[in-house]
């Protein structure tokens, strides 16, 4: 094969990827819109993004969750405000710095993460459990390249008792 054949095939395969992909992500935002569906009277999806980072962080300073999110504090801030009045989060003087007040969940926003997060996972076990063994371990291969690819760090252990939110620590830059 000439080298411009090679490059003509490689770009063919990255397309083919890239179509594959976005075809996929359209079924994960599905999942996900489905999962909050539940919620969407209490939460928007830039709140449950904000109860997931607090999940994740257990209590937290008003700039690293705006840093988390990739907001302006202002705008963490509307949220949290929003999150507190609807009992889903606090706040609460750092103990150790009494100067600070830091944010967390309430038990209810808590549950709210979690029955969110088990909804959207059984719907994906549901997927998956549809996918014959070895397209299942070549998913997994694939994922974790991707992933990898893309600067995003493993999603925890579940069986290790570990958060299984699959949410990035970094900043949840434009993703649902």
């Amino acid at each position: 094969m000439t080298e411009h054949a090679q490059g003509a095939a490689g770009a063919d395969d990255v397309d083919a990827v890239t179509r594959a992909v976005l075809t996929a992500s359209r079924l994960l935002v599905a999942v996900s819109a489905r999962s909050l569906a539940a919620v969407e009277d209490r939460v928007t999806l830039p709140q449950f993004r904000l109860l997931v980072v607090l999940s994740m962080e257990g209590s937290a300073k008003l700039v690293v969750l705006a840093e988390r999110l990739g907001v302006n504090p202002s705008t963490a801030m509307r949220m949290m405000d929003r999150l507190i009045a609807a009992g889903l989060a606090d706040r609460q003087i750092n103990q150790d710095n009494r100067r600070e007040t830091v944010l967390r969940l309430t038990p209810e926003g808590r549950r709210i993460v979690e029955d969110v997060t088990a909804r959207r996972r059984r719907e994906i076990a549901a997927i998956v459990e549809r996918l014959a063994p070895e397209q299942r371990s070549a998913m997994v291969a694939a994922l974790k390249a991707f992933t990898e690819a893309g600067g995003e760090p493993s999603a925890p252990d579940e069986a290790a008792g570990l958060h299984p939110l699959g949410w990035a620590d970094a900043p949840l830059r434009h993703s649902p």
